[in-house]
């Protein structure tokens, strides 16, 4: 040791023993004299180490100091120290360098040799502790123990980096050593028990400032900070758990928020789709299919999503708290997986009900207009030809005529009772039609009956009349002789010739309806076969023609003045003229109106075909994709990021084919829209499709989903990737059925594989925590989780626990002002706002109890 230094040396060593001395009630005056007789030296030994020493010597004589300080060396000896050169003697005799160099090696070893900054020696360690703690300050920069201290900020920046409620560093300046040296030495004295041990003046006017009187210094201020560097890792290790607590604890208020807005929804939409009120008309319940429509293309399909998220969110959430030893996540009641999907299925199959009658009740409704259309031209028809029939069959006109007129009469109600029992068959049709259309409900039925029952009416009315008026002039025909039998014949042919033209119009007017090409071809047979009947008419026509002009021929030849007027019927030559050109007029247009309908029929015959065609790709290729998606976790050898890139790519696939779904679902719109509700060209209904493909959008989902959460375990519980793919490759080994779950009989075999040692109780135990929901199937998700559940390096309870039991400084509970300082202000609220009253007696008001909370971090109980 330098001897220009010796005055640092004595004045500090003297300080730093003074500073132990005094905990035991005494003190040096100097320090060459006062450890001669070894009873003080023995004392700060004991005071500094904690131990006992042998008892001293108690005389006077010189043999018995050097035996106390034999005792003194041979302490520190003990403690692993060699001394070299330093002998009992000369310290008795008061030799000042042997009494300070045998100091510094006391002080070497009690008070510096414990700093070991990573793996560092003791000297390294207290410089890179100096140099870490001071690095954020402007014009400090500690190098070494000597002029590194010079100016006085090194050591203010030490204590400013502790407590800045001590120093305010800002206010120091370079310029000024002394005083810089005093504020650390002052404050330092005042505030920490540091007491001073060097001289400023002494300090700032030496070249080289003495090394061990500054080391021996800074080491006091390390033992009086070291403990705020434990605080500093246990407030660090708090913050991390409770980050974790409140990230859960926000996904939770998610996962509540988002199932109680889609159970909602459902509860809404259910009873608008058990709505089964009929509309009387058609365009009423075309708007209602139109709604239903846009319900399935618009307002579910981001529904199907939500479900899907709320699952893929649910198993995230349990996959971290089972990562983060947190008990699983219970969802409030009835907001249970489960609970989502119950209500969904409800919702679907409601769903289906109500298409199936949309479309029950728009054929009705179809089948009722058509038929309220025939009937109304079937009475109308009907009721303009007995428009005034009742009058003339209640004319008495025969009293009053000729011999001829009687006889025409007579012959004329003959003509008129073949004409109304031709027209019974269009009453019965009329009827007919009624009941069909009461059998079917039609709205309007009421107004349907009363004029069917008016139209009967009048026909038991016209039919009584006719037999009254055949009465009457049967008794009085045998009165009248004279006929013309021209004019008879002419009425007898007229008449059925004019019926079958009646006929044949309201044939060719006959509206009719038809679901395909076979029926509307029978129709055009028919129109055909009718068609082929036209040249027998025509001879018919001629000949009663011939008649007509045989009458007039006659009438010409004898020169008799013909009235103009057939006395046996109504029928003149014109009325059988205009008729015959209506009915060839009529011809024609029957021939268009069944060329129209052909084609309508061709039409959806091709679209039948065209939705067919794509349906039979799309329903195997959905068929196809959700096949392979099952086996990419199970084929694929890979990490796995790489099943992730391959699921990934389905994913992108399935998502790009969305396109030919939308082109499918235009085509059936269109179908529904033309009326067509079956096709024999596919299996596939647009229903299968739809279902297919959300099973697929939620099964790709599920999968990732799956993958994912595999990721986290593995980066959380620290798996290598090769750890990984052994353990997949056991599992897919004993997955005797490929479809990503064990047995609990192939799980036995596994684990017997991978080198356990099993007995019934111990695989029971292991079940317990493999399938805690018993349903008899260990996952891939279970087996990895138990895989690394024994080596895993997790935060427990009792890690939390000892934490803050640092942040206590050892005491069984903390306080708030203790958090705040101590934690950021984030989590410091965290714990205060659900940290339970410390109810030990010896607590201040306002302790609380941070053992009972870190139990409930875990599940322990409950927070």
């Amino acid at each position: 040791m330098g001897s220009g230094n010796s005055i640092f040396s004595t004045k500090t060593f003297t300080a730093w023993c003074n500073s132990h001395l005094r905990k035991a009630g005494t003190q040096i005056e100097n320090i060459e004299d006062d450890f001669r007789n070894g009873l003080k030296l023995m004392l700060l030994l004991e005071v500094i180490s904690g131990e006992r020493l042998p008892k001293p010597d108690k005389g006077k004589m010189r043999f018995h100091k050097i035996a106390n300080v034999n005792k003194a060396l041979d302490f520190i000896c003990s403690k692993g120290v060699k001394l070299v050169s330093i002998g009992a003697e000369e310290i008795v005799d008061g030799n000042t360098k042997m009494t300070l160099g045998m100091i510094w090696t006391i002080i070497l070893r009690f008070a510096i040799q414990d700093i070991s900054v990573e793996e560092t020696s003791a000297k390294e360690g207290l410089l890179l502790w100096c140099q870490r703690k001071t690095a954020p300050y402007r014009n400090v920069n500690v190098q070494n123990f000597h002029i590194s201290w010079k100016d006085g900020l090194a050591l203010c920046a030490l204590i400013h980096r502790h407590r800045p409620d001590l120093i305010d560093y800002s206010k120091l300046k370079k310029d000024d050593p002394i005083g810089n040296l005093n504020t650390a030495f002052e404050v330092a004295e005042k505030y920490l028990d540091i007491p001073k041990m060097l001289d400023a003046e002494d300090i700032v006017n030496t070249p080289k400032p003495d090394e061990k009187a500054i080391m021996t210094y800074v080491s006091c201020f390390y033992h009086a900070f070291a403990g705020a560097e434990q605080a500093e890792t246990a407030a660090n290790r708090i913050c991390k758990v409770l980050a974790v607590n409140q990230e859960n604890e926000k996904l939770m208020e998610e996962y509540e928020k988002l199932a109680s807005e889609l159970l909602e929804w459902i509860r809404k939409t259910i009873p608008w789709l058990e709505n089964r009120t009929a509309e009387h008309h058609m365009r009423a319940m075309q708007q209602k299919l139109e709604d239903f429509r846009d319900y399935r293309r618009v307002h579910k399909p981001p529904r199907v999503q939500e479900k899907c998220q709320l699952e893929i969110n649910f198993n995230t959430l349990q996959t971290k708290l089972r990562l983060s030893n947190r008990p699983a996540f219970m969802p409030s009641e009835g907001k249970m997986v489960s609970d989502i999907a119950n209500a969904w299925k409800g919702l679907e199959q409601v769903e289906k009900g109500y298409e199936e009658w949309l479309l029950t009740e728009i054929r009705r409704l179809e089948r009722l207009d058509h038929l309220a259309e025939k009937f109304k031209q079937k009475c109308s028809l009907h009721q303009s030809w007995t428009s005034g029939k009742e009058e003339l069959l209640s004319m008495k006109d025969y009293e009053s005529a000729s011999l001829m007129e009687i006889r025409a009469l007579m012959r004329k109600h003959e003509a008129f009772e073949s004409d109304l029992a031709a027209h019974q068959d269009r009453v019965e049709q009329i009827a007919a039609i009624a009941q069909e259309l009461n059998e079917l409900d039609y709205h309007d039925a009421s107004s349907v009956n009363t004029r069917c029952q008016g139209i009967c009416d009048q026909w038991d009315q016209l039919g009584t009349l006719t037999q009254k008026r055949r009465d009457s002039l049967e008794r009085v025909e045998k009165l009248w002789e004279t006929i013309d039998q021209l004019y008879l014949e002419f009425a007898k042919r007229a008449a059925p010739f004019n019926n079958w033209m009646d006929g044949a119009m309201e044939d060719l007017q006959d509206m009719f309806i038809v679901h395909s090409t076979e029926e509307i071809h029978s129709l055009i047979t028919a129109h055909d076969q009718f068609k082929a009947t036209l040249p027998e008419a025509d001879k018919e026509r001629m000949a009663t023609m011939g008649i007509q002009s045989e009458i007039v021929k006659i009438a010409q030849t004898y020169g008799i003045k013909l009235s103009g007027v057939n006395p046996y019927t109504n029928l003149s030559p014109q009325d059988i003229t205009n008729k015959w050109e209506t009915v060839k007029h009529l011809v024609p247009l029957r021939d268009q109106m069944l060329q129209e309908e052909v084609a309508r029929q061709q039409a959806n015959e091709r679209l039948r075909r065209q939705f067919a065609a794509q349906a039979n790709i799309i329903g195997p290729w959905i068929q196809t994709k959700m096949e392979e998606i099952g086996h990419v976790s199970v084929d694929i050898a890979g990490s796995l990021e790489e099943q992730m890139n391959s699921l990934k790519q389905y994913e992108q696939n399935i998502i790009n084919y969305k396109c030919n779904i939308d082109k499918l679902e235009g085509d059936h719109q269109l179908s529904q829209e033309s009326l067509i509700f079956d096709n024999k060209h596919t299996n596939y209904t647009m229903e299968h499709i739809r279902v297919g493909w959300e099973q697929l959008l939620t099964t790709i989902a599920r999968t990732i989903n799956e993958v994912e959460n595999q990721i986290l375990t593995r980066d959380a519980k620290g798996i290598s990737q090769e750890q990984l793919n052994e353990f997949r490759a056991s599992f897919n080994h004993f997955d005797r059925k490929r479809n990503g779950m064990m047995d609990p009989d192939d799980f036995r075999a596994c684990l017997i594989s991978m080198g356990y040692d099993l007995g019934e109780v111990e695989f029971a135990r292991i079940m317990t925590l493999v399938d805690s929901n018993n349903t008899g199937v260990v996952t891939f998700q279970a087996f990895i989780d138990f895989m690394t559940r024994e080596t895993a390096e997790t935060d427990t309870a009792d890690q939390v626990m000892a934490s803050f039991k640092i942040l206590a400084s050892d005491k069984s509970y903390i306080t708030v002002d203790e958090l705040r300082r101590e934690l950021p202000p984030e989590q410091a609220e965290y714990c205060i706002s659900r940290m339970t009253r410390y109810i030990g007696a010896d607590g201040p008001a306002g302790a609380l109890d941070y053992i009972s909370f870190s139990s409930a971090l875990y599940g322990e109980s409950d927070l």
